[in-house]
């Protein structure tokens, strides 16, 4: 039917206007958990007992276990609301029903219940099946692909997706991030879930034994959404763009980066790239890059301004030498 991301399956919830079946795939673990979990709220609190069913099938090691899971979860998809419109049943780990490991005449027949179920849905039931990211090659696949509604876990695209994703991840931990905490580290982290991921980490150990992760900890933590690339300033220096240079600087300084390294990189620029792109200004630069350290180690003046000094030497020593080639 459609491949859509965890926001728009979330509004549908929201709604009471959920798809017949559902496909929750990708190797993060706790936001597609997180996700089947809300699909409970289609069903009211107090009539879940009764109307929401999981179903485990991680442990389906012969044809004879498999057809017995397909039997119960059509049964559970066949079975009527209990004094609700609709019934919510989720199939956790169910790459086992639908990648079988071992075939078999019993594993073939249970693919084919579990294939009708699929293209013939009941319409009272919404049928969540959670597995990691399935072979689009695959029988079951491709079946889910024409008829169900795949959702794909890895991927962020709006800024509420961000934010819904860490306080997942950190709930999971056992732990608690103040809700500006989490609007902060989405804004900064964007779409980046990689970035996300180690961020929340280094947030985590860095807040061990407080009561909850604050805006403040996340200031202290983690960088700025524009600083993309460590090496973008010394990129800059090496184009003469003086202005992306200094934005560059100003975003490593925010994000903490000690002056030394920085003008440990400057230094690099100077010694390997200046030779060929401002032989002329090799020798000032070098005098302008050790009198930088001299001042730094003194404490000779504030640490922002003596590298941004600097920044603003070899800016105009590469452009004066790419001056004098014409």
């Amino acid at each position: 039917m459609a491949v859509v991301n965890s926001a728009a399956v979330r509004r549908q919830i929201a709604s009471g206007d959920t798809d017949p079946v559902y496909l929750l795939q990708g190797e993060d673990e706790i936001e597609k958990a997180a996700l089947a979990h809300e699909f409970e709220a289609i069903v009211e609190e107090g009539l879940r007992a009764f109307n929401v069913q999981r179903i485990h099938a991680g442990e389906l090691t012969t044809g004879d276990r498999l057809a017995a899971a397909v039997s119960d979860l059509v049964d559970a998809a066949r079975t009527l609301p209990m004094m609700a419109p609709r019934r919510v049943v989720i199939v956790l780990q169910a790459d086992g029903l639908l990648v079988p490991r071992r075939e078999s005449d019993a594993a073939t027949r249970a693919l084919d219940d579990l294939a009708q179920l699929i293209e013939q849905p009941e319409a009272h039931t919404t049928l969540v099946l959670v597995a990691a990211t399935l072979d689009r090659r695959g029988r079951m696949y491709k079946l889910l692909a024409r008829t169900a509604t795949v959702v794909e876990s890895d991927v962020i695209e709006t800024p509420g997706d961000a934010e819904r994703w860490v306080k997942n991840r950190v709930a999971a931990a056992n732990a608690r991030i103040e809700p500006a905490g989490a609007r902060l580290l989405a804004e900064r982290c964007g779409a980046d879930v990689k970035r996300l991921r180690n961020d929340v980490e280094r947030l985590l150990l860095y807040a061990l034994g407080q009561e909850a992760i604050t805006v403040d900890d996340v200031r202290t933590i983690v960088g700025p959404a524009g600083l993309q690339d460590d090496w973008a300033m010394t990129n800059a220096i090496q184009a003469g763009d003086g202005a992306t240079a200094l934005r560059q600087l100003a975003l490593m300084l925010d994000a903490g980066t000690p002056p030394e390294k920085i003008l440990g990189q400057l230094g690099w620029v100077v010694r390997t790239k200046f030779p060929q792109l401002a032989p002329a200004g090799v020798r000032s630069s070098i005098e302008a890059v050790f009198r930088t350290d001299v001042d730094l180690k003194r404490s000779a003046g504030d640490p922002r301004m003596l590298l941004e000094r600097l920044l603003v030497e070899l800016c105009a020593g590469k452009r004066g030498s790419a001056l004098r080639r014409f």
